[in-house]
């Protein structure tokens, strides 16, 4: 009886071991994974490079964006190497606080957009106290990871200047100038394209047809790309025609959740269906997985 348990034992054991030597193989084997985690009426994402770093792009309106990194990073995983916020309002940034709490991070990209709310403020001390380095971009920067490269479309160093209000502005104990931007947060947003071979997808913040026409024409795939995160949870004044026409996107992801804005608008539903664009939403599909291996791409 003790050699036959312990025969289920060992077997067990080793059934164990082929599991997780097999899933470590799939954290490194040369696919692109992007998730369009599901955070209600928000924006929120992970990404895993090809080499097995990672990436949170934005944290939502709250903690549900702990629950997508639950689901698709190892749970002995308490690393990610990069957060990129895209622009300091709670919908964008507000699970991050939870995100830099729970896991070790090695440095947070953002633009130099600056918001006065108890929120972004305790974001900042959270990176200060924890020494998390920053980097500040802004157009025609990279972020390369292996052989994925993040370029920086927007903000120019002119938008953040234009932006930030030196009347509001007073040197605080967070290091640099801190102060509110003036206008609107929404026109500072991280709008990046992420490349691996072939594959490319667009991340938009919430920049919108004011701010499309400044990086509308860089030079991308003359295919177009492959998907599009629509920009600002698919408002109405999210993107024009001449935007998509330009990016001739395959997949459209719309991030949102219940909300009282009209977000989706028909008219940006209409216009990618016009242009025969396959549409996904996180309200409806939950959340959306990308997989590329540089060449071909699935959802």
């Amino acid at each position: 009886m003790f050699k036959l348990r312990y025969g289920y034992f060992s077997m067990g054991i080793l059934t164990g071991l082929v599991i997780l030597f097999q899933f470590l193989g799939t954290l490194t084997d040369g696919h692109l994974k992007i998730i369009h985690c599901d955070v209600g009426q928000g924006d929120g994402a992970y990404i895993r490079f090809p080499d097995g770093r990672d990436m949170v792009v934005d944290g939502g309106p709250n903690d549900a964006i702990i629950n997508c990194l639950s689901k698709y990073m190892p749970f002995w995983d308490r690393h990610i190497d990069i957060i990129l916020l895209t622009h300091p309002q709670k919908d964008h940034m507000q699970g991050l606080l939870t995100v830099l709490d729970r896991y070790d991070v090695g440095y947070v990209v953002r633009s130099d957009v600056q918001n006065n709310t108890d929120g972004y403020t305790q974001l900042l001390r959270i990176i200060e106290k924890k020494k998390i380095p920053v980097k500040l971009v802004t157009a025609g920067d990279r972020v390369v990871v292996g052989n994925a490269i993040v370029t920086i479309l927007w903000p120019t160093a002119d938008q953040i200047t234009r932006m930030k209000s030196p009347i509001a502005s007073q040197t605080g104990s967070l290091g640099g100038v801190l102060g509110v931007s003036t206008g609107d947060l929404n026109d500072g947003s991280v709008v990046f394209w992420l490349q691996y071979g072939t594959f490319d997808e667009i991340f938009t913040g919430d920049a919108d047809t004011r701010i499309e026409k400044n990086y509308l024409g860089t030079p991308l795939s003359p295919d177009g790309i492959e998907v599009l995160k629509v920009p600002h949870h698919g408002s109405k004044t999210g993107m024009s025609e001449t935007y998509i026409s330009w990016l001739k996107p395959k997949l459209a992801v719309i991030s949102v959740g219940k909300n009282s804005y009209g977000h989706p608008a028909d008219s940006i539903l209409a216009l990618l269906d016009r242009y025969g664009v396959k549409i996904v939403r996180t309200d409806r599909n939950g959340d959306v997985e990308i997989v590329s291996d540089g060449n071909k791409w699935s959802m």
